[in-house]
């Protein structure tokens, strides 16, 4: 049992309070005692509010369920499912049209277009090669991923025949996004060009830059006719520090470890030290670039994403002895320890237009975003900022929300500055939300459904009429394989193309891959073509992916089963054991993937409703885990420090939880039955 202290009638854990007291509030010269007030006077108006929204969000959904209940096996009329929903305020009306307010917005937000990196908060060496990835090598990302069309590179030591290839794609691209970019090297003139210093070429298309680095000496200017030894972009102009889906922080422990990592991040400096090859590496925050009298940011701009309104922390006990909403812990924390950056207190700047970003995920609805705008009004009250210091940005993936999505975005109009759709987190709400309505589809065949199409456009044709470009981000979501890079180079310049100003990559790598996207692609361009198309109606929207009339083969269920199967195995495995809330997972083809609690959403999710509805029985189910359970234990058969997946261990119990009670968990969230069995294995 850790220690607590009182503050103004809060049992807060003795070492967050000493941190916040210590590190975060007296550099800033606040008084500690007016804090803790501050806070609990806050908590006592913001607690009611928010365990009421999350009644509302059960109400609604047994209403859903009943009028689903009432019609079984019957179409879904929409005109009569629209009325159902607006008549127990579903659905709200829309409002009159307007543009947001949002001001002080950094240019990297309001004025580019370039890759999102999104970084677990409790892995200091990831968020710092995170916040590094805003530059990045081109030849080493040729060289290193399957993006090259060319034969890998020969073990032990430089390839000379594939830094051939390098060099020529390198070369392809520049002459295809800075025409006459070579004149320049031989003292001509290119529109481009920017600044230079010796070795040293900047470019700017797009509104990214572009290094070319000149060195005939150096081992690979040798092999270039112009001795050029890298070409460097501008990658990852924004980065998510992540609190919620990508990390298991359960307690008062792994909250504080969070916090003490973005403290880093915004002091500037967080540093880690490592093995690699023999050799103790240390990793720091890089500096800015300097070009003469231009000076460019060496990181990437850092929003940190909170968690949501649902889950509460030990890390503060109310006076009633419950635990504080973990979301509004992380409002008032983060905010304070960004306010500490603010104030200069900082060896770097993150915004430098006097800002503070956070990510707000998993909103239901209006209501919740407003409750976010008032509750991000008392922080700023509380910490002594101007209003509307404390920016949001707003997860688009509850299904509440989407179709909702103009007056969600209104609720927060003066300090909206992203929204960002999650196909993942989004699909698991959409079969919750419809869980008595019948069996879904199997998980591929949704991507090709109506409402997916009509999810995607309507997030870009809505926030592009509340004025977002040219103030705020319209986001994509993730490229879950950093190890597919050529399909990545494929599929994702769909992205910009679709009128997202911003879309989330795997890996610095994959950032300095994605870069080349924005480049091609004029994404201001195509959002103001956009903007004279008229935005999908609710109709396809709310189209529930129902198998009507599909029977499944033994062999199909079974096939879609494993695959679930293997996918929650393999990440609540990692999650319960180990305490790690994002990795590379091998699929159940051993393909590598990018996994978090969103992909846990919405297998459990199928499974349960599959279970539901009588596609398969739990018999099915069991054997699935069960065999599945031995490829996960041999995917991890190298790991020393794995444990087996056997039916008495907490991880398999665990995963047996997330399905055989899927149907009964708040919004098919994973997080409730995660927090208490990640707990019980801390506790031993």
């Amino acid at each position: 049992m850790r220690d607590r202290v009182e503050k103004s009638g809060l049992q807060v854990d003795a070492a967050l309070a000493a941190f916040i007291e210590g590190d975060v509030l007296a550099p800033q010269g606040k008084d500690a005692a007016a804090f803790w007030a501050g806070f609990a006077a806050l908590l006592d108006k913001f607690v009611p509010v928010n365990r009421a929204l999350l009644a509302k969000r059960d109400a609604l959904q047994a209403q859903i369920d009943t009028w689903h209940v009432e019609r079984a096996g019957e179409p879904i009329d929409q005109a009569a499912y629209q009325a159902f929903l607006t008549s127990i305020g579903y659905l709200v009306p829309e409002p009159a049209p307007f543009a947001i307010g949002t001001a002080n917005v950094d240019p990297e937000i309001a004025t580019m277009a370039g890759p999102q990196l999104v970084v677990p908060m409790l892995n200091a060496r990831f968020l710092l090669n995170a916040a590094n990835a805003r530059w990045g090598s081109l030849y080493d990302a040729f060289y290193g991923t399957d993006a090259l069309d060319a034969a890998p590179a020969v073990p032990g030591g430089y390839d000379e025949v594939r830094g051939a290839a390098v060099i020529a794609a390198a070369r392809a691209f520049l002459d295809s996004a800075i025409p006459g970019w070579e004149s320049a090297l031989t003292g001509g003139t290119s529109e481009h060009l920017v600044a230079q210093k010796p070795g040293a070429l900047l470019f700017r298309h797009n509104g990214l830059h572009i290094e070319v680095l000149v060195d005939p000496d150096s081992p690979v200017g040798r092999t270039d006719p112009l001795g050029i030894k890298d070409v460097v972009l501008e990658s990852a102009l924004t980065t998510i520090c992540d609190l919620e889906d990508s990390i298991a922080a359960v307690d008062a422990e792994d909250k504080l470890a969070a916090y003490r990592n973005w403290l880093g991040v915004i002091r500037g400096d967080l540093t880690e030290s490592f093995d690699k090859g023999g050799q103790t590496l240390t990793r720091s925050l890089n500096s800015d670039r300097v070009w003469g009298d231009l000076t460019l940011p060496g990181r990437s701009l850092l929003f940190v994403r909170n968690v949501g309104h649902l889950m509460t922390n030990p890390a503060i006990l109310l006076p009633d002895g419950s635990e504080i909403p973990e979301g509004i812990m992380d409002a008032v924390v983060t905010s304070a320890i960004g306010a500490l950056g603010l104030a200069g207190l900082g060896s770097h700047a993150n915004s430098r237009s006097g800002s503070i970003y956070i990510v707000k995920p998993k909103m239901h609805g209006p209501e919740e975003c407003a409750l976010t705008n008032d509750l991000f009004d008392a922080v700023e009250d509380l910490l002594g900022l101007a209003r509307h210091t404390v920016k949001v940005g707003v997860m688009d993936e509850e299904r509440r929300t989407s179709a909702n999505l103009a007056a969600c975005i209104h609720a927060v109009k003066d300090r909206i500055v992203f929204i960002n759709t999650g196909f993942l987190d989004r699909t698991g709400d959409e079969m919750h939300t419809s869980m008595r309505a019948g069996a879904m589809l199997r998980k591929g065949a949704m991507k090709a459904t109506p409402w997916i199409a009509a999810y995607e456009a309507r997030n870009v044709q809505i926030g592009l009429a509340c004025g977002l470009s040219g103030k705020a981000q319209i986001g994509k979501g993730m490229w879950a394989a950093p190890d597919m890079m050529a399909d990545m180079m494929v599929q994702k310049i769909g992205h910009p193309k679709a009128g997202a100003n911003t879309a989330w990559v795997p890996s610095p790598t994959a950032a300095t891959l994605h870069a080349m996207h924005y480049h091609q692609v004029d994404v201001f361009a195509v959002q103001r073509e956009l903007a004279q198309q008229a935005t999908p109606g609710l109709n396809d929207l709310l189209t529930v992916p129902l198998a009507r009339g599909v029977n499944w083969s033994e062999a199909e269920v079974r096939e879609e089963l494993d695959n679930n199967a293997q996918g929650l195995l393999g990440y609540v495995v990692r999650w319960i054991d180990a305490g790690v809330g994002c990795s590379k997972v091998p699929d159940i083809n051993d393909v590598g993937l990018m996994e978090d609690r969103a992909t846990l959403r919405i297998s459990s999710q199928h499974m349960a409703n599959w279970l539901l509805h009588g596609v398969c029985t739990k018999a099915q189910v069991m054997d699935a885990l069960t065999r599945m359970a031995a490829k996960v234990d041999a995917q991890n058969a190298g790991d020393p420090g794995y444990e087996k997946l056997t039916p008495d261990s907490m991880a398999f119990q665990a995963a047996c939880d997330l399905v055989f009670k899927g149907v009964e968990q708040p919004s098919g969230y994973t997080e409730p039955l995660l927090h208490a069995w990640r707990r019980k294995k801390k506790a031993v």
